[in-house]
């Protein structure tokens, strides 16, 4: 099993993003003003190239872009600001300019271990402060104590309970980490091994810094592009000098 670790993700990208929002251009798209997604990249070929498609199932097409060295992983979810220049450009929803991309942390639902999952993915507390299921995807916001003496390590594993069949457990391993400052942190487990008979209840047990907590969602595996709970499909802002 290849074992992904947890790259610490602070939300220096999301804040300065968020700095210049304003309002939407009625006027159509403009060259000064840029947008910012969670999408998931899509590679095409040895030549970096790839498209977007963001939690409403929308998609982009880059004909143009500022990190030209950039090659994104197989569905690599990101956050990414770029400039939408025009709509339906072949067979795409948009056609644009890719001004930056951050990587997310993008998972496969780890494998339930039994006795060692404790020692393996751990039971270090976090606190959730957001969760959605957007582009066939299980998206978690958490915040987690650091000290910056360890690489954490992130799981979404399914739990033992037989009568809760969409049941999981979110995992995290400080590996002894110092708890010196509180750091944020942002997950995408691929649902994609989960299928449903229409729509279902997910239950993730979550340890918390106040105890363990169950959150709840609705998934149905036939529908690949809700957003639920958080809409981080499109915003915009205005770039400065």
């Amino acid at each position: 099993m290849k074992v992904m670790k947890f790259k610490m993700l602070v939300f220096m990208f999301a804040s300065a993003i968020l700095a210049f929002t304003s309002c939407n251009d009625d006027e159509g798209y403009s060259l000064d003003s840029a947008w910012y997604s969670i999408a998931t990249l899509n590679p095409m070929d040895e030549s970096n190239s790839y498209w977007l498609t963001l939690d409403d199932g929308t998609t982009i097409w880059p004909v143009a872009t500022n990190i030209p060295w950039f090659a994104p992983k197989e569905r690599q979810r990101a956050f990414v600001i770029y400039t939408l220049l025009s709509d339906e450009f072949q067979g795409y929803d948009h056609a644009a300019k890719i001004l930056d991309v951050e990587a997310i942390l993008t998972k496969p639902i780890a494998e339930n271990l039994g006795d060692e999952n404790d020692q393996k993915y751990g039971i270090d507390p976090v606190s959730i402060t957001d969760i959605w299921i957007g582009d066939g995807y299980l998206n978690i916001v958490f915040d987690f104590d650091y000290g910056g003496n360890a690489i954490h390590y992130i799981n979404l594993i399914q739990s033992n309970e037989e009568d809760v069949p969409y049941s999981f457990e979110f995992r995290h391993n400080a590996y002894n980490d110092e708890k010196n400052y509180r750091r944020s942190g942002i997950v995408a487990f691929d649902l994609s091994s989960i299928q449903t008979d229409g729509e279902v209840e997910l239950s993730i047990n979550v340890p918390t810094f106040e105890g363990n907590k169950v959150y709840t969602i609705k998934y149905d595996s036939s529908i690949t592009t809700p957003v639920q709970n958080k809409n981080y499909s499109m915003g915009k802002f205005v770039k400065t000098k």
